[in-house]
């Protein structure tokens, strides 16, 4: 989630600056071109205030025109711009350099215009730092209420031009550096908000993994997630009530039919005493209850399985299932089937051993249980990246697809299977047994025919 928020916050903060960049920079530049541009109306007022009294009709007229044909030379002399004093017919009065003439066309003609009818031209048109234009600025010389002559001067812009980017560069350098500013605080503003989302996903990932007692400790985000914390917290304990109350119903049921079952099947007993031995309604009342006291076991056996806390530790897998594989060997010679193990010999991995032994006495019975005489049980023992794995393949009927999706379900039997004793519960009390230590169980078929069962334990310690 924090990958799709903080694109989007970086893009929104991008945009801001870069909304307020441009305009900042089109105002640098204009700046310094008006700062230009005023620095050269200065300059042709003092030129066409020196022009006024110089030229044709006017006494001493030649001394005031070589007064201001040194000042326009020294103008380009030091400064590198061109000027010059030009009468209405385009005829030069002075200028500087000699070899400077009026364009006949451009900006510098329209200049040359507007200041004949007796007003400062306008504002030349931006130059932007990529161009290579000139500030072309006129004003007009009046004597006696008409213009006689105009004042020209035509400037380069390099140097306008090179502050432009300087200013251009500091505005760029603070833009990099309110986005990098930006970015940190879009960092920690996306990590305050998700904190409680990440911690939420952490307890509901626990919670749906078997940890009922996971919690939610609101205590950073904003208030609204705070509060869904709180709600939260308040869920999981009603959801664990619940479920506590249906495990010690479960349980109490299971453990008050015991004793009535139990004085049932002596009656029964008591009753077979006046029947003949190989009566089959008799037999068929014994056989469905010690099923109906094996369902009961099985049942208190779940009840304690899920209510039980995994005590975890570094246990040697291979060792623990071999002696396993070696507690069923005689019942698979009695049956007929070879029981044999393979692998790696020392293989550890985190688990609650009781909880995993009893998990592959699960496996290994309900293995042995539908394998057919003369068949082969193979169990064997290795580890895949994080996990420690036990792998019990059988070659039973196996089952169906259809079937498999349904195999660890309580009191679930394949119809096919229906006459092999059992209550339907053992593989559910096995995934209960090992989902509290962190552990799974899955199920494939055993080509070309058969199952093969996947007990894993992880081999990293767990999480505080």
């Amino acid at each position: 989630m924090r990958t799709r928020l903080l694109p989007l916050l970086i893009v929104l903060m991008a945009a801001v600056l870069l909304a307020l960049g441009f305009p900042l920079a089109v105002r640098v530049a204009a700046a310094e071109q008006q700062r230009v541009v005023i620095d050269r109306i200065d300059d042709t007022a003092r030129f066409a205030a020196l022009a006024q009294f110089a030229g044709e009709l006017v006494e001493d007229s030649g001394e005031r025109q070589r007064i201001l044909q040194t000042e326009l030379e020294a103008y380009d002399s030091v400064y590198g711009i061109r000027a010059g004093v030009f009468y209405r017919d385009d005829r030069a009065l002075a200028k500087a350099p000699a070899s400077w003439t009026l364009p006949v066309e451009g900006e510098g003609r329209e200049a040359f215009a507007e200041a004949l009818l007796g007003r400062r031209s306008h504002d030349p048109p931006q130059v932007w730092p990529w161009q290579r234009g000139r500030l072309v600025v006129a004003s007009p010389v009046v004597r006696d209420g008409d213009v006689v002559a105009v004042v020209v001067t035509d400037s380069p812009t390099g140097d306008m031009r090179s502050r432009t980017l300087r200013g251009w560069l500091l505005i760029g350098l603070g833009e990099s550096a309110a986005m990098l500013v930006a970015v940190g605080a879009a960092f920690r503003l996306t990590g305050w908000v998700l904190l409680p989302v990440r911690t939420l996903d952490a307890a509901a990932h626990d919670i749906a993994s078997g940890r009922m007692r996971s919690r939610v400790v609101a205590s950073g985000g904003p208030p609204e997630l705070r509060r869904l914390a709180r709600s939260f917290n308040e869920m999981a304990d009603n959801v664990e009530d619940v479920l506590e109350q249906q495990r010690a119903f479960v349980a109490d049921a299971s453990h008050q039919l015991r004793n009535p079952l139990a004085a049932l099947l002596l009656r029964i007993e008591l009753l077979a005493l006046e029947l003949p031995e190989d009566n089959e309604e008799i037999a068929s009342v014994r056989t469905e209850g010690k099923r109906l006291a094996q369902v009961l076991d099985d049942l208190l056996d779940l009840a304690l399985a899920e209510h039980a806390a995994a005590d975890l530790r570094l246990t040697d897998i291979g060792a623990l299932t071999a002696e396993r594989v070696a507690s069923w060997r005689p019942l698979a010679e009695e049956t007929g089937v070879r029981l044999t193990l393979d692998g790696a010999s020392a293989v550890t991995g985190w688990a609650d051993p009781i909880a995993l032994s009893s998990a592959l006495d699960a496996v290994i019975d309900n293995a042995l249980k539908f394998t057919p005489r003369g068949q082969e049980v193979t169990v064997t023992v290795g580890s895949d990246g994080s996990g420690t794995t036990i792998v019990v393949a059988d070659r039973g009927p196996g089952l169906t697809e259809q079937e498999l999706e349904r195999i660890g379900d309580r009191f679930w039997r394949s119809n096919r299977h229906q006459n092999i004793k059992g209550s339907g519960l053992g593989l559910s009390i096995t995934r209960t047994l090992l989902a509290a230590g962190g552990g799974s169980i899955s199920y494939d078929s055993h080509e070309p025919h058969g199952l093969r069962v996947t007990v894993t334990v992880p081999r990293n310690p767990p999480h505080a």
